[in-house]
């Protein structure tokens, strides 16, 4: 565990339970905090609720996808400075119009989206 992962906290969001529970298991062991949604709603709701520094948002889930999610969250006050990234086994969508901070092709190498959630965490830091 490295220590500037303590306290840090990950909402990961994406219907398929196998993918939130793989990425949950790599992010603990690095010391983050994870916070896990089936969908799109609950996504919304635990950002509003938990604030944390960062959300990984699936692009394809039913109901509100992940570019909806992410562009609810940028124009939301309340959310607007938590980071986006989204993650699809689709091509990579268009991130202006889903106002995502980036993206992250599935299938991942985990230790690639560790490194990729602690620099999108650190540089929102920096802002």
């Amino acid at each position: 565990m490295t220590g500037d992962s303590a306290e840090k906290k990950v909402l990961v969001a994406d219907d398929e339970e196998s993918i939130t529970e793989l990425v949950a298991f790599a992010l603990e062991l690095e010391g983050f905090q994870v916070i896990q949604a089936p969908d799109g709603p609950e996504a919304l709701r635990l950002a509003r609720e938990e604030h944390p520094d960062l959300a990984m948002v699936d692009v394809m889930m039913p109901g509100l996808d992940g570019r909806e999610v992410s562009r609810r969250l940028k124009e939301d006050p309340a959310t607007s400075s938590i980071p986006v990234l989204l993650f699809s086994a689709a091509p990579n969508p268009d991130l202006t119009e889903a106002k995502a901070d980036g993206f992250m092709p599935k299938p991942f190498d985990i230790n690639q989206l560790v490194d990729t959630v602690r620099r999108y965490i650190e540089e929102s830091q920096k802002q």
